[in-house]
């Protein structure tokens, strides 16, 4: 699969992130902003996952439809991905 500079963008800015919570232990900061941070990074990397899934399924699909084949297993491998990043 061919990656979108789009989504290396999106991995730079969650790298950018990971950074300044690191940054943030060691400057002691509180608690509460540091778990703010990290379900932010959670919640990018969840959103970076489902982008990248569906944009790999929504190829394969269109592929095994070119081909005059049943997409079902494309759409089963999907899901198992999906469900294996939870």
């Amino acid at each position: 699969m061919e990656y979108p500079d789009d989504m290396k963008k999106r991995l730079r800015r969650i790298e950018g992130q990971a950074r300044g919570v690191l940054r943030m232990m060691e400057e002691q900061k509180d608690c509460k902003d540091v778990v703010h941070q990290l379900s932010a990074i959670r919640s990018a990397v969840e959103r970076l996952t489902l982008y990248i899934v569906g944009t790999n399924m929504e190829s394969c699909i269109k592929e095994q439809l070119e081909k005059g084949e049943e997409a079902d297993e494309v759409i089963k491998e999907a899901v198992k991905l999906l469900v294996k990043s939870r």
